[in-house]
């Protein structure tokens, strides 16, 4: 990796302000120092330090947000803010995006990173990454519709999904349920029940495979996944 990019990737400046820093002779690598902002740096390998502080590499984030209703699971809109203008510069710096999406007007957990292989890995269709779901719906649910949504049901456009697992809360007028789906089709929690006459009035995500949404998290709010959460989200450390 280039010297200057290793610096501003990690938060020393802009490639610019890191330009500046290396040309002055205040970055030393393996000891000497190194005025090339072009120079090969082996990021497992060389040690490298800015006016004596180590730079520790970091080529990845794992982020965990609550996401909040009205903001977009995207990385920039004209119009309306997205997830990543809910982080500060220093995760921005990463060019983070969202493993998937949640409706604008959808809470809950949210994978942010810019590891694209893990989030491949969560999205592939093959995998069958299960996500579990909080929602309120307009309408008694019963047993009727959790029976049809352990087969399947069949959208509007003709699309039948795979079998989810419908959990009633509390049935009444307004009922209360969790959701446990595969797939990730657009507005997909909203048109399985639209499917069975009812609508969703509010939807929240709790979980995504292994990772749980940590309830201390204010909508908005984020932090970074401990190592192990890391680890066990991860299909491709499973074997």
């Amino acid at each position: 990796m280039r010297l200057d990019k290793l610096l501003a990737n990690n938060g020393f400046g802009t490639r610019k302000d890191v330009k500046q820093l290396i040309r002055k002779g205040n970055v030393r690598v393996n000891g000497a120092p190194e005025k090339d902002p072009g120079a090969h740096v082996d990021t497992d390998a060389d040690s490298v330090d800015v006016l004596g502080e180590p730079v520790i590499h970091q080529e990845f984030i794992y982020l965990m947000m609550n996401k909040p209703p009205g903001v977009l699971s995207a990385t920039e809109d004209k119009w309306d803010q997205t997830v990543i203008d809910l982080l500060s510069e220093n995760e921005q710096r990463f060019n983070p995006f969202p493993v998937g999406r949640l409706d604008k007007d959808t809470e809950g957990l949210l994978l942010i990173t810019n590891d694209g292989k893990l989030a491949h890995e969560l999205l592939s269709p093959k995998k069958d990454i299960p996500k579990t779901y909080y929602a309120k719906i307009e309408g008694r649910v019963t047993e009727a519709d959790t029976a049809a949504f352990s087969e399947g049901v069949t959208l509007e456009d003709g699309f039948h999904t795979k079998p989810g697992i419908l959990k009633i809360l509390h049935s009444d007028e307004e009922s209360e349920i969790e959701l446990t789906i595969t797939e990730g089709k657009f507005h997909q929690v909203k048109r399985m029940f639209e499917a069975v006459d009812k609508r969703v009035l509010f939807l929240k995500r709790l979980s995504m495979g292994t990772l749980k949404l940590d309830e201390t998290l204010a909508p908005g709010h984020f932090r970074e996944l401990t190592e192990q959460e890391v680890i066990d989200v991860d299909p491709r450390k499973k074997g």
